[in-house]
């Protein structure tokens, strides 16, 4: 559980890294890159140990820890452009997560980390 903690919180900081600068127009192109590089530094210190842990200590396999960071960040992004960026939730992001499931099941068939 603790790898998918670790991943939920990087997801967190790599999609704010990512598009919270959208919200504030009146930054310049360099001044955004920077502040979305310091961001995502952090990052990257939980996204490393998550994979780390995940593989070495978890068993989990490369394929079972990217799927499962994949459903995390749909789900983060979700939340992120309904409450930051005031987007609307459409029947594909729905859509979307049932794909994302099925992936998820098929990855981790006759595999236990």
């Amino acid at each position: 559980m603790f790898p998918i903690i670790l991943l939920i919180g990087s997801n967190a900081l790599m999609t704010v890294a990512w598009y919270n600068h959208l919200k504030h127009q009146q930054l310049g192109m360099m001044e955004a890159i920077i502040i979305s590089w310091a961001i995502a530094f952090f990052e990257y210190c939980l996204a490393v140990p998550a994979n780390r842990i995940g593989y070495f200590e978890h068993g989990y396999s490369g394929a079972q820890l990217k799927i499962i960071q994949e459903v995390i960040t749909l789900a983060v992004f979700a939340v992120f452009a309904v409450f930051v960026l005031g987007e609307t939730l459409r029947w594909n992001y729905f859509a979307a997560l049932v794909c994302m499931m099925g992936a998820v099941y098929f990855i981790f068939l006759n595999q236990s980390p």
